[in-house]
């Protein structure tokens, strides 16, 4: 009787939702729910996982009793299934930052009828080398632990992981006999780095602090445990010829040369290159991924990148073929699994050069099987169908969606689905994966997810307008209809046109009459401001509070007010030219106060601080004076983004509040000052005096350090939203 009483008991328990969290006995079914755990607390003890026998990636979800079971063939898998069931059952969108909050309903939805989802493609690659400067370097643990549990979300089981090289790549120098004061003068500020590990740029912003070093080689470690816990390989980096000059001092015979310039740095910011077919090159070769391997571990799988735009010192195609050859087989040497990655993004940018006779011997010179390419601006270009799919050469189908961490709503998202889906039904059996290669983290995250939502079957997938549908609901929180119609308009008129460099409201850039002394700058768009406004004024419609929407709802503000000053200027141009000074003072004053109000919209979200990036960095420092150097370092990245006047001036750009109130409208400041300096005088505006003193003022932004911002959100953003609009 007993027994049975307790039978009874753990039944009506099990009904409830009441009974203890699974216990687990396989390491992919532990590192799930560990996952479960980090993001929804013990709202994850109703879901259960289970290990799926199977040959390739697939999930599976269904109801027992109250729980909801997800079963994969890895945790991978299984975050994966975990995410669909969040997203199309719960209607809760997971973000990529660690602020992001996580709503999930008191009682979890069942799951009607059993789903089982297929994987497409084996690989799913993430990160730009790029992405590590414009938006990780200053992150702590916290931030990457839930990154990684965002990019298992998304099935990535291919992300780069070139934290804490540098600290490797001091022991081999130091140990080949440099100093330690030229080891951490040849690296650049932390900021800079990936420009550094691309062959781009030495010295700018150094010498490195050793706390650094230390610090990133911890956070490594922790970093690719994690990745390889939930299934993921990390692309590791391996040695692509950059070395630092003094090592001429050691190996006089060495073939080491100054590469061309980059992006007008001076110089003697130029990088060294060690020609791959020199003795000393699988010798280094050897060192570094000895040491790696040793402190980091290894999948064999490995970033190298001899010439992202960077000019080899021969175009022959025989010259070519040896270089790409000959760095295999260091890498084969050191390791004799090892795969070689590379991005082919050199052979669109620098397309006039890299013709199909030297793509081809510069890929095909080694082992198909060895390799896995990139194609990395697919959104744009793809490469693929120019090179015959790569000669056979395996490769990844990547969007990269963002340039410089710009703030600007981008993305051709119809075209997007197209041109997978094409290649998927073109490409050949070398087609291997999907990925995205974003230079930074930007104000479109939900195309990112349905990147990587393309690569599974999954059934809301076959048609865009239900995809849309869904896509409304998990971002709101709840079904709504204006808010299904407000996004139903933002996938068919707003997010039409792709990324491009520059792609930059003009309130960020350096003030000008003529075209801007800013680089690459874009500001077109191709749709009316007033649909903008509409869709806005939908989603105020919804009684959503979830952390997605009231992002969509500032960051959808914030993109009205910034087209809405493109206008005004014009206006005020047009003024200008035509002497009216009566027209051109409440134009002046209209343009200086829409910053005052995208400051004040923009505080509302952590997305949009400059002082949690600025706080982030200083957080680094192991003494006050490297918090300074840190800060330093932050601040230029996002402005000038070297010396004063640099041509990547405003490159990194974004509507950030503190940048918005401090940097931003202080320079169109001046330049309103200026022209009404210049009428009152009764002479012509002198851009040119104007642009010196602009060049002074961004150099003490950054250099000079002043102003302190909020590192945490203020104010309430629907509220904020509607005040703004009514203000208009």
């Amino acid at each position: 009787m007993r027994t049975r009483i307790l039978l009874i008991a753990a039944a009506a328990l099990l009904a409830a939702g009441c009974v203890s969290a699974p216990r687990y006995d396989d390491p992919d079914t532990q590192a799930a729910s560990a996952l479960a755990h980090r993001l929804l607390g013990k709202t994850a003890d109703k879901i259960e996982f289970r290990l799926a026998e199977a040959d390739s990636d697939v999930f599976r979800l269904s109801s027992r009793g109250s729980r909801v079971v997800i079963e994969g063939n890895n945790a991978n898998s299984m975050a994966v299934g975990l995410n669909h069931y969040l997203k199309y059952y719960c209607l809760v969108n997971v973000g990529w930052f660690s602020w992001d909050r996580i709503d999930v309903p008191k009682r979890l939805p069942k799951v009607a009828e059993p789903v089982e989802v297929k994987a497409r493609v084996e690989d799913r690659f993430f990160l730009n080398y790029c992405t590590y400067g414009y938006t990780m370097p200053w992150w702590q643990w916290s931030e990457w632990e839930h990154f990684i549990d965002w990019m298992a979300l998304q099935g990535i089981n291919l992300p780069l992981a070139i934290t804490g090289q540098e600290a490797i790549w001091y022991q081999i120098w130091t140990e080949m006999g440099l100093t330690d004061e030229e080891v951490r003068t040849y690296f650049t500020g932390p900021a800079h780095l990936p420009w550094h590990r691309m062959l781009n740029i030495d010295h700018w912003g150094s010498p490195l602090p050793k706390s650094w070093l230390d610090g990133q080689a911890e956070l490594q470690k922790k970093i690719v445990a994690r990745e390889r816990e939930l299934n993921m390989r990390p692309v590791l980096p391996a040695f692509a010829g950059h070395v630092p000059p003094e090592l001429n001092r050691i190996y006089p015979e060495a073939q080491i040369e100054r590469m061309s310039d980059w992006a007008g740095f001076d110089l003697e910011d130029y990088p060294y290159f060690l020609d791959p077919m020199d003795p000393l090159f699988p010798v280094i070769q050897q060192k570094f991924v000895e040491k790696e391997t040793e402190i980091y571990g290894t999948d064999h799988i490995y970033g190298i990148d001899l010439f992202n735009e960077m000019i080899p010192k021969s175009w022959e195609p025989d010259y070519l073929s040896r270089v790409s050859r000959q760095c295999y087989e260091s890498l084969a040497a050191a390791d004799p699994d090892a795969v070689w990655l590379q991005m082919t993004w050199l052979f669109w940018n620098e397309r006039k050069y890299w013709t199909q006779d030297r793509i081809e011997p510069y890929i095909t010179s080694y082992p198909a099987e060895k390799s896995l390419l990139l194609d990395y601006y697919c959104e744009r270009q793809e490469v693929w169908r120019q090179t015959q799919s790569y000669y056979g050469v395996p490769f990844i189908w990547c969007y990269l969606g963002n340039f410089g961490g710009n703030t600007y709503l981008a993305g051709n998202f119809a075209d997007i689905d197209k041109r997978i889906e094409g290649t998927f039904a073109e490409a050949g059996p070398n087609f291997k994966g999907l990925g995205s290669t974003l230079e930074g983290f930007d104000c479109n995250p939900f195309i990112y997810q349905f990147i990587f939502e393309k690569a599974w079957d999954i059934p809301q997938h076959q048609d865009l307008s239900e995809y849309g549908q869904a896509l409304a609901d998990s971002r709101l929180g709840l079904v709504s209809e204006p808010g299904r119609e407000a996004w139903k308009s933002l996938l068919n008129e707003i997010y039409v046109d792709r990324s491009v460099p520059g792609h930059s409201p003009i309130m960020n850039l350096r003030p000008s009459f003529g075209r801007s002394t800013s680089y690459h700058s874009s500001v077109r768009f191709t749709y009316e401001n007033e649909k903008l406004l509409e869709i806005i004024r939908k989603l105020l419609e919804t009684n959503s509070r979830s952390s997605a929407y009231e992002f969509d709802l500032v960051n959808l503000t914030r993109q009205y007010l910034s087209n809405r000053f493109e206008a005004l200027f014009a206006d005020y141009k047009k003024a200008y030219e035509a002497g009216s000074r009566d027209a051109m003072a409440p134009l002046k004053e209209a343009l200086l106060d829409t910053f005052d109000k995208m400051e004040e919209l923009l505080s509302t979200q952590s997305y949009f601080l400059v002082g949690k990036w600025i706080a982030d960095a200083r957080a680094w420092g192991a003494t006050p004076e490297e918090s300074d150097y840190y800060e330093s370092n932050a601040r230029n990245l996002i402005t000038t983004w070297g010396d004063r006047g640099n041509m990547l001036t405003d490159y990194a750009d974004r509507t950030w509040a503190g940048l918005v109130s401090s940097y931003y409208k202080e320079r169109w400041r001046m330049f309103l000052d200026a022209v009404d300096a210049s009428l009152d005088a009764g002479v012509a505006f002198d851009e040119e005096s104007l642009l010196d003193a602009l060049k002074d003022f961004e150099y003490a932004w950054w250099s000079e350090r002043p102003g302190t911002f909020a590192s945490t959100p203020n104010g309430d953003p629907k509220a904020a939203v509607r005040k703004v609009l009514e203000a208009l």
